[in-house]
């Protein structure tokens, strides 16, 4: 590690590995990662952990270019790995932690990942057992070569500085690590086998052009492709919206959401980071922790999706907790509405609240609103273009721009567009075009200010609560019900969460409709997939509306879904 004294944050257009060596040049004593009951490092201290990762990873044989899958929460341990990793030349694979067992399965055999990094589980669902069952510590899953064990942050854990809070390791503490996995300690100790210099040589090969993440996006037909991001994606991605935001080494951000979706490990870690300023993450989303962190850290920034907001402005207890040293925070994944946006700005202490817009193959930012927007901008729009991007609203029949005010599929081009989908040249070529303009499949317009309006989806997505949501796959998964004809899957509109998830069904003709009820083919669902991604609605239709060529038409299921929504809504008031 070189020990020359590094100029202050803001950094851009290095990679990721040498990011955090520059902060830990520059600000060697100052905070950087905060939990609540668990560690507290310095920039410094992160640097030297991340290394020691970062070597302990190399002795295992994790090689330059690799896959390595992080399916975990917000432990402290994942923001130490997304540095080591990148310092190991590695790439970082993010998976979604509301995953099931047949969702990873597919993301490591398309990923082609040698190393999966786990905790026991979250909620509901136990990674270990999902794991077990899809044969990834049986050597079923072609490639991989080594599963890595966090344990739970109980007493006798080694925390990520390399104390201990009790007198002996992980299995003093019950959570022992499972049959066929390397408990996350054992790093240290084979870092003892890699040099600092080993270390240094292979760091300073990874150019801030390699790709150094891959997220995981569902797309308008089949699973997940794999977004390749680079360094100057996300990292001056990063610092343009922690810009924005006017971030500086004095800012410490409350980051409650994923570090598995660009929203955390971008916007999050890498807009913070940029400008030198504190993370205090909390492990998973939970409204009081969000405001007891925010307490007691003073936190100067906070992040979310309005459904978080909404959870936090509704807590039993939001009364007790001083907000006061809030000042800014983004809001993404559904626009806000006016009166929760005037709620956030005042009773949270948020005046430069900001909104931004964007995907993960665009790193995620492509516009954002100043902090000094007016109420209508933040709740209507989601801001101007980012500096250095180019925006365009097209015709997407024609590809040619449209008139000022008129609408059109929003596309953009910049540093920011992926360098492609992995192993899927295919769907890469139909989002980028022969010029470099990403097609976002949002309908969008620009009004005279030169903000943007996101008005609706040329793409057949739906996103629930900032979750993009793939319909092919659960219409599949409906399909495989002995009862099922054929299934569609489209979004309706939902005051909590954006957008909720709901099927049409038709079923076979020799089946009865009291046979199946709509609670039964959501349980169906529930057995395997993601629990996001299971329909909330579930109604039977003996057809579905479809165009002259035969293509369905799901923008009418919506709206006949939408209007008997409203239909009961109203019967309800009126019984009332």
């Amino acid at each position: 590690m070189s020990h020359f004294q590094a100029p202050p944050p803001p950094y851009r257009d290095v990679a990721v590995g040498e990011l955090l060596a520059r902060l830990a040049r520059a600000l060697p004593d100052r905070e950087a990662l905060v939990y609540g009951d668990g560690p507290r490092l310095t920039f410094g201290a992160l640097e030297q952990e991340a290394r020691t990762i970062a070597r302990g990873l190399m002795a295992l044989g994790v090689a330059r270019g690799e896959r390595v899958v992080l399916w975990a929460t917000n432990v402290p341990e994942w923001v130490v790995l997304q540095f080591a990793i990148a310092k190991a030349g590695a790439i970082l694979v993010t998976a979604n932690t509301s995953l099931r067992g047949r969702d990873v399965d597919y993301l490591l055999r398309q990923s082609e990942a040698a190393t999966l990094i786990t905790i026991r589980g979250f909620r509901d669902v136990d990674y270990v057992d999902e794991l077990v069952a899809i044969g990834a510590t049986a050597g079923r899953i072609p490639g991989i070569e080594r599963l890595i064990f966090i344990p739970r942050p109980t007493a006798g854990r080694a925390t990520p500085d390399g104390s201990r809070r009790g007198a002996d390791s992980a299995k003093a503490d019950g959570d022992p690590t499972p049959p066929g996995f390397i408990p996350y300690d054992d790093l240290r100790v084979a870092a003892l086998q890699v040099s600092e210099e080993d270390l240094d040589a292979r760091s300073s090969a990874i150019g801030p052009d390699e790709v150094i993440n891959m997220q995981y996006t569902s797309g308008t037909t089949g699973f997940p492709k794999g977004v390749m991001l680079s360094s100057r994606n996300i990292v001056n991605n990063g610092e343009a919206l922690g810009r924005v935001l006017g971030y500086t080494p004095e800012d410490r951000l409350c980051l409650c959401v994923p570090l598995f979706h660009c929203f955390g490990c971008v916007i999050g870690v890498l807009g913070a980071f940029t400008h030198g300023a504190c993370l205090c993450p909390v492990v998973a989303f939970d409204a009081k922790q969000v405001l007891e962190t925010v307490h007691r850290e003073r936190c100067t920034a906070l992040y979310g999706v309005p459904t978080m907001f909404i959870a936090e402005l509704e807590s039993p207890d939001f009364a007790r907790y001083d907000l006061s040293s809030l000042r800014t925070g983004v809001m993404a994944g559904a626009l806000c509405p006016e009166p929760l946006m005037r709620r956030v700005m005042t009773e949270m202490h948020l005046p430069e609240i900001t909104i931004a817009y964007g995907m993960t193959e665009s790193s995620p930012g492509i516009t954002m609103t100043p902090r000094d927007s007016s109420i209508a901008q933040r709740s209507q729009t989601v801001g101007p273009v980012l500096p250095e991007l180019e925006v365009k609203i097209v015709d997407p029949a024609t590809g040619v721009a449209v008139a000022s005010g008129q609408r059109g599929e929003l596309c953009c081009r910049g540093y920011n567009v992926m360098k492609g989908y992995y192993n899927n040249p295919d769907a890469t070529r139909a989002a980028i075009d022969a010029d470099g303009w990403l097609h976002t499949g949002d309908e969008a317009s620009q009004d005279q200010d030169g903000c943007f309006r996101i008005t609706g989806r040329i793409k057949d997505i739906i996103i629930r609560g900032g979750e993009n949501i793939a319909p092919k796959e659960i219409e599949d998964r409906l399909r495989e019900h002995a009862t099922v004809a054929d299934a569609y899957v489209y979004g309706v509109a939902d005051p909590f969460f954006g957008e909720a998830v709901a099927a049409a069904v038709r079923l076979k003709p020799d089946v009865a409709q009291d046979v199946v009820r709509p609670e039964d083919l959501i349980a169906w669902c529930a057995c395997d997939l993601a629990r996001f991604k299971v329909p909330r609605y579930v109604r039977f239709v003996s057809e579905f509306p479809m165009t002259a060529s035969g293509k369905i038409q799901k923008y009418k299921l919506r709206q006949e879904h939408e209007q008997r929504l409203q239909s009961e809504n109203s019967n309800q008031k009126t019984q009332i």
